[in-house]
Parts: structure tokens; C-alpha cells; sequence
């Protein structure tokens, strides 16, 4: 009998412990799907701002893939200098509370050319702003189409000038991109070639870049960049590349129709484009170091073609 009482004790405490641990697993369910669907504000917004984002980058994509670039403008100096150009802007938008000497010219601007704008939340320009440094401000533009070879010449022909045009071989950094355009428009050059593949191409990060220059240096796309100097070789360009074991920048003629060739940051100018160019300049450096960046690079070698133009 007491073996029997024991056993059913034994069982009445087994059904217990069996009965506890369901019911605390269905607790622990209950609790996980609490948490999920009253999930706070925070986890909200990051999962909007990952939407934002990705749709943003297949906007992107498709917008490089079909020819076009960038919608937005980024930071103070590139909205303003979209809303100067003859770009199309359709639509500012301002961080609320921010009320500082260059957003006033911007909301001057804005209403001088009846644009439309609106005051948003800085969380909301976090969610736009693809290169998060807006700066409080990203203007919504007009698809723009990239020039077309043409339209270099163009240019030059309505300054009365010999063509200065940068080639850049593979160059991967959107920020490089960005900055050697803004060098190319302030030395003078007429446009900007880059290739369509394994290389940066006007994103917002290299519209912010560029300050602004974008909206006013022809940045033309090609397949091919070999093929292309060739092609331009028939125009009457003459070709120089930037390479560490050229000759001296200063013992070079960088006068009449000139292709100024920059190479990937890593790499340098890829070997068939190299074999395609008429010299190879180089830098006279004396520092511990072996190189600069290539939009310095570029820079020093565009103004180093300024220099000999004006004939000093």
C-alpha cells in the first residue's frame, strides 16, 4: 500500500513538474511575441531606416544602369550650387530649427526661384541622405542624363579654348570622384570621362563631393576607355598619364588639346590605357612617403596645365 501511495505521489509530482514547464513555455512564447509586437519606437525607425535604404540603393542602381544619375543633392554647398545651375530642382528640404547664415541663402534662394521646400525632422533627413553628411539640408532634383561626349567639345569650343579633358581609369572611390570633378571645373577642363564599369559613378556621395561642380562639368560615361582615347586621338587630343616613374611634370608640354589620365587608387592607370598615351608625367616628390591620393594627384597635375596655358 505505501508502495503504492508512493507511486502515485511520484506521478501527481511528475504530472506537476510536466504541467509547470508547459505552462512556463507557453509563458516564454507569450512574453516573445509581446516583445515582438509592441516592439518600441527605436526598433521601429531602424526598421523603416533599413527600408529607406534599401529602396534608396535600388533607386540607385537602376538609376546607373539606365544612364541617369543621382536625384538628391547633399550638404549646403551642393544645394545651393544645384539650385544656382540649370538643374531642375523639384523640391528642398530643410532640418527644422536650424536657422544659420548659408541655410537663410538657401531658403533665399528657394523662394527667389519659387521652389518648393518644406522644414523636416533631422530623423528624417537621416532617413533620406544617403551619404549621412546633409548637413541639415538634401534637395530633390530632376533626373539628369550624363553628357555626352560632344557637349566636352562643346564647351571648350564656347571658351574659345584647346579641349582639357580628365580621363579616369577605374577610379573606385566615390569621394575621389567627387573631388576630381570639383578640381577638373575650377583648372578649367571642359568635361570628365569615367567607365561604366568597376569604377564610382555620380552617386550622392560624389555630387557632395564635387561641391556642386557636377552641375556644371560634363561627366560623360563610356564602355570602354582604351577605345575611347583612340577615338579622341582622332579628334586631335593628345594624351599625358600620371604615373610615379613618368617624366617630370615641368619637362613635359601639357599645352593645346589635352586628356589628363588619373588611375585607380590602388593600381594606378591599367597597362593596355597606359600603352595608349602619348607620355607619362609624374610628380617630383621628395617625402618619406610614395604617392598621393589620386584626386591630389590630379589636382596638382591640373593646375600644373593651368600654369603652362597662361604661359608661365
Amino acid at each position: 500500500m505505501e508502495h503504492n501511495n508512493k507511486f502515485k505521489d511520484n506521478k501527481y509530482d511528475k504530472d506537476n513538474r510536466r504541467s509547470g514547464r508547459n505552462n512556463s513555455g507557453k509563458g516564454r512564447y507569450e512574453n516573445r511575441k509581446k516583445r515582438f509586437d509592441n516592439m518600441d519606437s527605436k526598433e521601429s525607425h531602424a526598421v523603416e531606416y533599413v527600408s529607406d535604404k534599401a529602396d534608396k540603393l535600388n533607386d540607385i542602381e537602376n538609376a546607373e544602369e539606365s544612364g541617369f544619375a543621382t536625384e538628391f543633392a547633399e550638404g549646403r554647398n551642393a544645394v545651393v550650387e544645384a539650385i544656382r545651375s540649370d538643374r531642375t530642382v523639384e523640391k528642398v528640404f530643410i532640418q527644422e530649427g536650424i536657422q544659420d547664415g548659408s541655410i537663410s541663402t538657401i531658403l533665399k534662394e528657394v523662394k527667389k526661384r519659387n521652389i518648393i521646400y518644406s522644414f523636416v525632422s533631422k530623423q528624417r533627413l537621416d532617413q533620406m541622405s544617403e551619404t549621412g553628411r546633409h548637413q541639415g539640408v538634401i534637395a530633390k532634383l530632376a533626373e539628369f542624363s550624363y553628357a555626352e561626349m560632344d557637349d566636352i567639345f562643346k564647351k571648350a569650343e564656347e571658351k574659345g579654348e584647346d579641349p582639357f579633358i580628365f580621363i579616369l581609369d577605374e577610379i573606385e572611390d566615390p569621394h575621389n570622384l567627387g573631388a576630381i570633378i570639383r578640381t577638373a571645373n575650377l583648372s578649367g577642363a571642359h568635361g570628365v570621362i569615367i567607365p561604366k564599369h568597376r569604377a564610382a559613378g555620380l552617386s550622392g556621395t560624389a555630387v557632395r563631393a564635387s561641391a556642386g561642380a557636377v552641375f556644371y562639368t560634363p561627366v560623360v560615361k563610356v564602355t570602354n576607355i582604351a577605345k575611347t582615347i583612340d577615338e579622341l586621338k582622332d579628334r586631335g587630343i593628345w594624351f599625358a598619364c600620371a604615373d610615379m616613374n613618368g617624366q617630370p611634370m615641368y619637362n613635359c608640354n601639357l599645352k593645346g588639346p589635352l586628356g589628363l589620365v588619373i588611375g585607380n587608387e590602388g593600381n594606378g592607370v591599367s597597362r593596355l590605357v597606359k600603352e595608349k598615351c602619348d607620355y607619362i608625367v609624374s610628380i617630383p616628390m621628395s617625402g618619406d612617403i610614395d604617392s598621393l591620393n589620386a584626386s591630389v594627384a590630379a589636382g596638382v597635375l591640373a593646375f600644373e596645365v593651368v600654369r603652362q596655358r597662361m604661359g608661365k
